[in-house]
């Protein structure tokens, strides 16, 4: 992601004696409040969704686990790019050479991170939904853990790359000397790596959620529950009682799955939406000359991209009763107990299972392939 200071450095590397340029007031204005804003709430809220998680024994669950590693790159984001964002617009590159390459780089890692972490939990919800048997084995947090620690180091490889593409300049003006962070050369050279970025970290990753959420949403929200959950015959014998409690347990779990596959669903569209202008703004000026670097749009491609970092935590609060307790209330010590049922003549074992709300209900393990999974990844976020 280009820096504030990259425009000026292709427009002002030459100078004739005249006064430094400065951005209008209003525009420095809305920086600096936007920017505030939106970075104050996004790492506040990405910071409690990793203390939530990790600080809650049952939410360490495979997905949460990848969406622990998002929060972690959408707040290297903020600190990286927003913050800097707020003394650029005002004072100029003040970071000197070893931030110009260390915040470049920091924000190329924090963006990849993410794309991967999303790219990474669609995969994980088909393969929980679609396969639930295989997920028994798959869908475990020590395997998630080690898929996230590979992203990590790919994203962290691939990046290095920047600190050979980035420096600083210095022009001087009749009033003073500027410096600023920018490309070593012409910006035409750059256009291989950012239509790389472009497939590997936006276009793959939506094409992937694309494809896996169809097929999720036709096993999930299309495909009608199998007979027995919809029996509603009653009767007077045990069995037919733990039929019943069988058929509610499958149920709430269904909705828990469709609870957190909407939710998940949610941050692919914004990452699709909220990254849109910008990474249309970088094909498009690969194609004019000169490029297209009006202020006020480039002000508002960044605010999304900031917005897109700060906005998953407010997802998880609104479609997730149980996320939106335990943000309030995670330094509270609550005690859980498992529900056992002592009067169930069946073979099969009960377990605890936590819905979306919180609420803790029994459930028979009943395998139902695409819907129950005995050891498929947990519904809850």
């Amino acid at each position: 992601m280009e820096n504030n200071t990259t425009v000026f450095h292709n427009a002002t590397q030459e100078s004739d004696g005249t006064r430094m340029p400065l951005k209008p007031l209003e525009e420095q204005v809305v920086t600096i409040l936007l920017t505030l804003l939106i970075c104050g709430v996004g790492i506040s809220g990405n910071i409690m969704v990793v203390l939530v998680v990790l600080r809650t024994k049952h939410m360490v669950t495979p997905t949460n686990c990848y969406l622990v590693s998002l929060a972690v790159a959408d707040l290297i984001v903020l600190l990286s790019a927003g913050l800097p964002n707020i003394s650029d617009v005002v004072a100029f590159w003040i970071y000197g050479y070893t931030g110009c390459l260390c915040i470049t780089y920091l924000q190329y890692l924090g963006i990849n991170v993410s794309s991967c972490s999303i790219m990474a939990f669609t995969v994980e919800r088909y393969i929980a939904i679609c396969h639930s048997i295989k997920a028994q084995f798959i869908c475990t947090v020590s395997r998630a853990k080690r898929i996230i620690a590979g992203v990590w180091v790919f994203t962290s490889l691939y990046c290095i790359m920047w600190f050979f593409l980035v420096d600083t300049d210095e022009t001087t003006y009749a009033n003073g000397v500027v410096v600023t962070c920018g490309y070593r050369v012409s910006r035409t050279l750059y256009m291989p790596i950012y239509f790389l970025d472009f497939t590997l970290f936006y276009v793959a990753p939506l094409c992937v959620a694309l494809v896996l959420y169809g097929l999720i949403a036709r096993i999930l929200f299309m495909s009608p529950l199998p007979s027995h959950l919809n029996d509603r015959a009653g009767g007077g014998s045990v069995h037919q009682g733990q039929a019943g409690n069988a058929n509610k347990s499958s149920m709430g779990a269904v909705f828990a799955r469709k609870q957190i596959t909407k939710m998940l669903a949610v941050v692919v569209a914004l990452f699709a939406l909220l990254w849109m202008p910008y990474r249309t703004l970088v094909v498009v000026n690969s194609f004019i000359d000169p490029p297209y670097h009006g202020p006020w749009f480039l002000l508002f491609c960044r605010m999304c991209i900031y917005t897109n970092s700060a906005i998953n935590p407010i997802v998880y609060n609104l479609m997730s009763q149980k996320f939106q307790v335990k943000t309030t209330e995670f330094n509270t010590p609550v005690c859980y107990s498992v529900v056992k049922d002592s009067s169930h003549e069946s073979n099969e074992p009960v377990t605890e299972h936590e819905d979306v709300g919180g609420q803790t209900i029994k459930r028979f393990n009943i395998r139902h392939k695409h819907l129950t999974g005995s050891h498929a990844s947990p519904d809850e976020m």
